[in-house]
């Protein structure tokens, strides 16, 4: 153990510090650069790891928490009476939730601004399909349900046609309707009582009312457009899909996962985590295998050590743990500088995106399904990267560490 203690002793001293006779430091501009690549390259793997991290747990947790699962839809519209409700075969079919829903495209108008909007009718079920009550802002979203002609309404759509809750705003509906001035588009006067910020895409277009408004402005008396349900398992609709078309076998309703919106998107996701790791990874192999040219020039400059420590009786075995460990110190000195930037990136870049966004009056994340920039940095993905530089850099050394033990001491001290 004393030998062992001694080696690392060396190790350390020949890695960071000043030994040997010549007093000088050891770490070349050469194993400097390696060194500064290595931490950079572990840097950006931790930094790009914990965004696709981000937009994965975004993606699971936040837009598919707020979106229903799956929907069934019929553009004729099918009577409410005739919709399957929660529990019973819907429960054995996986389905948590169910709801019925009318929905239309149409545009709503404010100060006088107009934009385009997702309008949904819903009743008080639709809180077992949809956790978006849990986002309000402003207002209480039970309000749609109460208040007549009231409706709720995402919080970046508010802003835009600058509405608050108590506001009044005007839906208009693609539907025409012919008078004496010819063809004109429905519309209705709404009182906004519920705005809801989700950091999601609804916010930009969503607008929900209330089951009964949307069926008379709709002229669909008794009807809804279909159900929306919500899973218990997010990647098995199959049992939910064939119990809603066994429902209505020959009604022209379509049924729908939200596999078909954000399958390929939550696949590519995972694709493209694997994907830059792997690519990441061989950068840090890269800059691990530089450091192999350092730790050559430290064998030269340390020949009369080497020869002295040999001549004192240290093994071969001895002289490439001394130089295999040096490698292994620089690596994880690496590791752990790499780490903390990566780590301090991730804490601070979606800080300095949310700023810009502010400060240009552009939403940098407006191509995305959220408004944000997410970062998760996972213990298990820190693991990983840490072996894998840990185990380039010992690889590297071993080709340094074993000129070093092909030194004979007799032709290094007579050149002495």
């Amino acid at each position: 153990m004393a030998i062992s203690n001694l080696t690392m002793f060396v190790a350390l001293r020949y890695a960071f510090g000043k030994g040997g006779v010549s007093g000088r430091g050891d770490l070349s501009y050469v194993s400097t650069l390696a060194l500064a690549g290595l931490v950079i390259s572990i840097a950006v793997l931790v930094f790009v790891t914990s965004i696709v991290n981000g937009f994965e747990r975004e993606l699971r947790e936040r837009l598919l928490n707020v979106l229903p699962h799956i929907s069934a839809i019929s553009s004729q519209g099918v009577a409410v009476d005739s919709l399957p409700a929660s529990g019973g075969p819907a429960g054995d079919a996986g389905l948590l939730g169910l709801a019925p829903v009318i929905t239309s495209s149409g545009l709503v108008a404010a100060n006088g601004q107009v934009r385009a909007a997702q309008i949904t009718g819903i009743d008080q079920t639709y809180s077992d399909v949809s956790a978006l009550g849990e986002f309000v802002s402003q207002g209480a979203w039970p309000d749609v349900q109460q208040v007549p002609f009231g409706l709720a309404i995402g919080a970046r759509l508010a802003n835009q046609i600058g509405v608050g809750v108590g506001d009044s705003l005007v839906l208009l509906l693609p539907d025409q309707r012919i008078s004496l001035a010819g063809a004109v588009p429905r519309q209705k006067r709404f009182q906004v009582v519920s705005v809801f910020a989700s950091q999601s895409q609804l916010d930009a277009s969503g607008v929900f009312i209330s089951l009964a408004d949307a069926q008379r402005l709709l002229r669909m008396p008794g009807k809804a457009h279909g159900v929306q349900g919500r899973l218990g398992d997010l990647f098995d609709p199959f049992e939910a899909r064939t119990f809603l078309r066994i429902q209505w076998p020959a009604s022209g309703v379509r049924v729908q996962s939200w596999m078909t919106e954000f399958g390929t998107l939550y696949q590519a996701i995972s694709v493209q985590k694997a994907t830059l790791f792997l690519l990441f990874s061989l950068l840090i192999a890269v800059a691990a295998f530089n450091l192999v040219s350092g730790l050559i020039m430290i064998v030269e400059q340390r020949r009369g050590d080497i020869a002295i420590l040999r001549s004192m009786g240290a093994s071969r075995g001895r002289v490439l743990a001394l130089f295999s460990s040096m490698g292994v110190l620089l690596g994880l000195a690496g590791t752990a500088v790499g780490m903390c930037v990566g780590i301090g990136l991730g804490y601070l870049i979606p800080y300095v995106v949310n700023a810009l966004s502010h400060t240009l009056g552009y939403d940098l994340m407006s191509q995305y399904f959220i408004s944000y920039l997410p970062v998760q940095i996972l213990f298990p993905d820190l693991v990983a990267i840490g072996a894998i530089a840990v185990v380039a850099t010992f690889l590297a050394s071993l080709y340094p560490a074993w000129r070093a033990t092909a030194l004979l001491p007799s032709e290094v001290l007579a050149n002495e």
